[in-house]
């Protein structure tokens, strides 16, 4: 009998259920569909330079195609998981053919505006990437940080406010990371100070800041609302020539400043993380701390400095709910955004380039649901709008293999104790 590990058992029944979905949508989609429709999809959003204007397809004939090509993902990735080898390139092929062909079932005899659908899903991620960001910052450290959820809420807050009284997005997107790094500063001094639980002390932080933002909200937002909670938003900023690319520059180019701050976060903390003394530092004290205080490291100090600069990143990310979207506050407008973000941290295996891609998946669960709840679909609506949840659960629930924390993640350390 073939002696398997336990990552592995858990690759090959993730492979088998990806077969399984292959077969039932090369069936349901595809063979046993009624609808022939065609499907439309577009692809130009304003005058950047057209590759391919729009593409027509019969849903059923679509729907077989890409059912065909989530068969062969899957059968690859069977394959690739029999020899032991990584099977990430086969399941993004089957999850693509996959996606694809629901979409030509479900939007048959309907128009899709695929580039704006994913400029959508982009959009939906920012909050997401700068909250995983922040979660990685902080549990790479060894320090579980519960409380993105807070310091995006107190980073929205914050803008929309100062936004507001000062007319500036500049002063509200200057303002959003220290209203982050305040709440981080609550998580680093009573987690890694006082040794309180960080679990129980991330969600306590969350209530907290709740509490006084709703608080806020109905004495102060709401009565006196044209000023303070009237600000103004950002503008998109076209990249000279790169925006016009096909299908890509509208998508990645044609943004906001704090998308464009997004994009240097992540490359910064990427980088840094693995390629500079300071990410061999935090990674260590996330490991082995006892061996990097051995080296004369100061792993609590090193733990306290990244928490809160986790907050400034997830401060900046709340920003993007008020001045980056809206304009005005809105009650408890993150909606558990935070706790997504800890979700794609898990699912990308606590790496910066992990969590994003997983962000990325989760916002454009999020954008599809309401694209196809407005074209109108098969599907009921309530269903639609637990499609990024379902995501969520998916992600957290092991389907994507075995992932392992930080060894020292949540364990406080005290100088002269041994593990």
């Amino acid at each position: 009998m073939e002696n398997l590990s336990v990552a592995e058992r858990r690759r090959r029944r993730g492979v088998i259920v990806m077969s399984v979905l292959s077969v039932a949508s090369f069936l349901g989609f595809g063979v046993f569909s009624a609808s022939s429709a065609p499907v439309t999809y577009g692809f130009v959003l304003d005058k950047e330079w057209v590759a391919l204007t729009q593409w027509v397809i019969n849903a059923k004939t679509g729907s077989l195609i890409f059912s065909t090509l989530a068969l062969l993902g899957s059968a690859l990735a069977y394959w690739n998981s029999r020899r032991r080898k990584t099977i990430r390139l086969a399941s993004g092929l089957a999850g693509i053919g996959l996606l694809m062909s629901f979409l030509c079932w479900a939007a048959s005899g309907k128009f899709i505006p695929l580039t704006g659908l994913l400029q959508g899903a982009l959009l939906l991620s920012v909050p997401l990437i700068f909250g995983s960001m922040a979660g990685v910052l902080s549990e790479r450290s060894g320090v579980i940080n519960i409380a993105i959820e807070g310091q995006l809420l107190a980073g929205a807050f914050a803008s929309g406010v100062v936004a507001s009284l000062t007319h500036s997005t500049t002063w509200g997107l200057l303002v959003a990371p220290l209203a982050g790094a305040m709440i981080s500063l609550l998580l680093a001094t009573f987690a890694i100070k006082f040794s309180i639980d960080q679990v129980i002390l991330g969600f306590v932080l969350n209530v907290l800041v709740i509490g006084i933002t709703d608080f806020l909200y109905k004495r102060l937002l709401i009565p006196y609302q044209n000023t303070w909670n009237s600000g103004p938003t950002l503008s998109p900023i076209r990249i000279p020539v790169l925006w016009k690319i096909p299908i890509l520059g509208p998508i990645f180019f044609n943004q906001t400043i704090i998308v464009y701050l997004m994009y240097l976060v992540v490359a910064v903390i990427h980088l840094s993380l693995f390629k500079t003394r300071w990410g061999l530092r935090t990674r260590s004290v996330g490991e082995h701390p006892t061996a990097a205080d051995s080296v004369g490291i100061n792993v609590n100090a090193l733990r306290f400095r990244n928490v809160v600069i986790a907050g400034l990143v997830a401060g900046l990310g709340g920003a993007y709910f008020t001045v980056g979207a809206v304009g005005s506050f809105g009650k408890e407008m993150t909606a558990g955004k935070g706790f997504i973000a800890l979700a794609a941290l898990i699912f990308g295996r606590w790496s910066p380039l992990g969590a994003v891609a997983a962000a990325l998946l989760f916002g454009f669960a999020d954008n599809l649901q309401g694209v196809l709840s407005i074209i109108g679909t098969p599907i009921p609506s309530e269903f639609m709008l637990m499609a990024p949840y379902v995501a969520t659960i998916i992600a957290v629930t092991g389907f994507v293999g075995r992932v392992r924390a930080p060894a020292a993640d949540g364990v406080p350390y005290h100088r002269g104790e041994s593990k």
